[in-house]
């Protein structure tokens, strides 16, 4: 079972959620933040990209900037930029992408049910980046951003938030850059909240789709205060915490081989045919897209070259990094080797194409997006996916509701 809580939710009054509300802090990099923030002291970035109130060369695992943080956190909430709800809740939360809307509901999720292996995980978490995020869950005492979960299909969850979506929402507002709608609406009916604890208790699991190394690190430093309280209940706030597109890759060099000689080598697993110089996206599974001078080619991964019955086997992801990446071009680690680097989906294959006419890179590779079933299956399975393999849009905006881990 799926266990679940409402909490007091800390969150910006409906007047300035625009100017607290950003991007998620794993998305952009620090200079990036700087830009964005620009003069607005009630940017979100100043609590989860707090190398930004300091000179442009500080690191952002600087001591000081997770102390600036937690700083920043009570300066939010003493100014009144952020404000706690004085009962517990659960919330739901909209988002409209290409004129296509998903839903989702905000709860505390248990530690424990991540500890045991009821909410499932698909990716391998890097311990320095699990680190960074517990020192900042640490100083700020609460999961600052949310995390993106998947559950499996619920009639009763899905009336009950179309009944709220037809209602007047919390925040409504278009994000800038990415142009998409965010709604937010607060569930303060206590029938409403108990069905919504009840339903997640049917559910056997929960799925990680976005957010890993901030799961990771909720669980790690809720099991810290766990072990640090001789009082210790199992029912204290610090116990919970809070559209899929292709993932590209984009590669430096081709290994020592010359065009031809590529091309050559990749016709032993894959059928390859030349599009022209319009840019081409793949159209199914098991179909890619490469980029390479200025031409665009369609590559079909021949029958035998995947196993349908393995979950992990039959990824597109797992077919391109065995059969192009290091099969041909010697690429054995994608977490490591510098001769590689990845683009999210959203970017486009224009952003492609830019970076290998720029001479920075020698050749794209695009593929097909990996499917949320594709990815419970690898869940359920217990297996990990390769590293790399999901880019979720649209984002979830930081800001729109927080939780705090210590007691009222």
């Amino acid at each position: 079972m799926a266990t679940i809580k409402p909490f007091k939710g800390i969150r910006p009054p409906k007047d300035i959620v625009e100017q607290v509300e950003c991007r998620p802090y794993d998305v952009l990099n620090s200079e990036e933040a700087r830009a964005e923030a620009g003069n607005n002291e009630r940017s979100l970035y100043h609590i989860i990209k707090p190398e930004i109130n300091f000179e442009s060369d500080t690191s952002e695992y600087d001591p000081r900037v997770y102390d600036s943080a937690a700083e920043q956190f009570r300066k939010f909430q003493e100014n009144g930029w952020l404000v706690q709800d004085t009962d517990e809740h659960y919330y739901i939360y909209a988002q409209t992408m290409n004129d296509k809307t998903q839903y989702g509901l905000v709860v505390g999720a248990y530690v424990d049910d991540y500890l045991k292996g009821n909410i499932k995980k698909h990716e391998l978490t890097r311990r320095d980046k699990e680190e960074d995020r517990m020192k900042h869950v640490r100083v700020c005492d609460a999961n600052i951003e949310p995390v993106f979960f998947a559950y499996p299909d619920n009639s009763v969850l899905a009336l009950l938030i179309m009944r709220y979506a037809c209602t007047e929402p919390e925040y409504d507002f278009i994000a800038p850059i990415d142009g998409f709608r965010h709604q937010f609406w607060v569930i303060s009916n206590p029938q409403d909240i108990d069905t919504i604890t009840k339903e997640f208790a049917k559910m056997p699991s929960l799925y990680i789709a976005d957010g890993h190394h901030r799961s990771a690190a909720a669980a790690l430093v809720g099991a810290e205060k766990a072990k640090q309280n001789p009082n210790h209940r199992g029912d204290e706030e610090y116990n919970y915490f809070i559209t899929i597109l292709d993932y590209n890759r984009v590669v430096k060099d081709l290994n020592g081989l010359s065009p031809e000689q590529f091309l050559a080598a990749l016709g032993k697993n894959f059928e390859v045919t030349r599009k022209g110089v319009d840019a081409y996206k793949p159209t199914q599974l098991h179909e890619f897209s490469l980029y390479l001078d200025g031409q665009w080619y369609s590559l079909l991964a021949k029958d035998g070259t995947y196993d349908d019955t393995d979950p992990i086997g039959v990824l597109d992801v797992d077919i391109s990094s065995r059969l192009i990446l290091d099969e041909i071009l010697g690429i054995k680690d994608l977490r490591s080797d510098k001769r590689i680097d990845f683009v999210g989906g959203l970017r486009g294959l224009e952003e492609l194409k830019r970076r290998v006419d720029s001479g920075e890179m020698r050749m794209a590779l695009a593929l097909y997006p990996v499917t949320m079933q594709q990815i419970m299956d690898i869940a359920d399975s217990g297996k990990i996916m390769p590293p790399k393999a999901t880019w979720f849009e649209p984002k979830l905006r930081s800001g729109l509701v927080i939780h705090r881990l210590s007691e009222d």
